[in-house]
């Protein structure tokens, strides 16, 4: 089994730092980790985690607008950065002796990001440019933020990442400027460095670039406790869609419950590959549907377990519920066979392994041990925990998470087109 090497201290502004050599890579990776995400945001000013993955490129003390992708990408290097509802990320993989370069890119826009009216302006044009393609005009686009404003009433997982229009086109400076200085400082992020570099050279250059950042003040998390949702709860939407579509969504423990690995299990079982128990049964044996697929999202409060399938033409997304219902009812009944489980296991397993072999894989799995576990050597137990897990773990979660009480149920049907006379 493989096992991570890594070492780990924290800066007295409160940065943790998480260095972790591999001297056979040819690359480095540099991630840092904001513990913040669109849950952390204003109900009226939904959308501003993401902002920054554009603002973050606009500019800071030393590195003009635009300045930080050339560096990156003259060095032969790439860079992105993700926001998810609980935190935001910011990478580069560089050649090896390119590390020095990434530090200080990433220390300059924490301790001096240009948060402007020009900047704002420009940016709040992209994003909401960037929902319009990915969300509004893209067939099922709205789905996931229907489905989650369904399944959450009070708690901010109810708001979508990006946001709203509305509240973007609201924003001012002042308030985005509040934002990136409460939660995008040393003492609410975590850095990952892994490839070939030396740990003695890394630990002083971070201290050389973040050393004197100030710290800011760690964040207070007031958790908000969704009620259970105790009965169905279903909407039908029409839109401009060629087939309908089914969403059922169920509410389930954090991920670091010891339910998690089992429902990640069942997602498995139920939609991985052609074999599984929904493909076969949906798409290859009845062909009611074109698609099916089953995965539960890890997130830091109470997440969902989610089932969608688009339907076969003249076929019926009833149908295909009820289907599907059978398949869940059926895994809460009987634990899945021993060679059924093994299969997913060594899937898992796999796809484990080839996380961790990639650089940016590995700081990836450090920082988010370290940031919602609050362990990161936790990297070195997790494979060995879910391999643990039993068919008769799987049969417990799935009766007590995959139940028609605890779930929401979103149809997508074809609008109904007018004809003329």
């Amino acid at each position: 089994m493989i096992s991570i090497k890594f070492s780990e201290f924290t800066l007295s502004n409160g940065l943790h730092v998480i260095l972790s050599p591999d001297r056979n890579a040819t690359v480095i990776a540099v991630d840092i980790w904001y513990h913040v995400g669109s849950k952390n945001e204003d109900p009226s000013r939904t959308g501003f985690a993401h902002l920054f993955e554009h603002m973050m490129f606009q500019g800071s003390a030393n590195v003009k607008k635009a300045e930080h992708m050339r560096y990156v990408e003259e060095a032969g290097g790439v860079f992105n950065g993700s926001t998810s509802w609980d935190r935001t990320n910011y990478f580069e993989t560089l050649p090896a002796n390119r590390l020095e370069l990434a530090l200080w890119l990433e220390a300059d826009r924490m301790s001096s990001l240009d948060v402007s009216r020009s900047n704002l302006n420009n940016q709040r044009e992209v994003v909401k440019e960037e929902r319009r393609f990915r969300v509004d005009n893209r067939p099922y686009g709205t789905a996931w933020e229907n489905i989650f404003s369904m399944a959450y009433r009070e708690h901010p997982y109810r708001w979508p990442v990006v946001g709203y229009l509305e509240h973007l086109d609201a924003a001012t400076v002042d308030e985005v400027r509040t934002f990136f200085r409460s939660y995008y400082v040393p003492a609410n992020a975590v850095l990952a460095v892994s490839g070939d570099f030396s740990p003695s050279e890394a630990s002083m250059l971070v201290n050389k670039y973040f050393g004197d950042i100030p710290s800011g003040v760690r964040p207070v998390r007031d958790r908000v406790i969704e009620k259970p949702l105790r009965g169905q709860v279903r909407e039908v939407i029409h839109d401009d869609v060629a087939l309908p579509a089914i969403y059922m969504a169920f509410r389930v423990p954090p991920m670091t419950s010891r339910d998690s690995d089992a429902l990640n299990l069942a997602a498995g079982l139920l939609s991985r590959g052609k074999s599984s128990r929904l493909y076969r049964r949906l798409v290859y044996e009845t062909r009611i549907a074109q698609s099916v697929t089953a995965f539960q999202l890890d997130m830091e409060d109470p997440g969902l377990f989610v089932v969608s399938a688009v339907v076969s033409p003249r076929n019926k997304p009833y149908d295909v519920e009820r289907e599907i219902r059978d398949e869940l009812r059926k895994l809460a009944e009987s634990a899945p066979r021993a060679n059924e489980l093994e299969k997913i296991r060594n899937q898992f397993a796999s796809e484990w392994v080839r996380q961790l072999t990639r650089t940016l894989g590995r700081a990836d799995n450090l920082a988010h041990f370290r940031t919602f576990y609050g362990d990161t050597g936790f990297i070195n137990r997790y494979l060995e925990g879910l391999l643990r897990v039993s068919g008769r773990q799987v049969r417990a979660v799935a009766s007590e998470y995959l139940n028609t009480e605890n779930s929401a149920v979103l149809y997508y049907l074809p609008r109904e087109k007018r004809t003329r006379k």
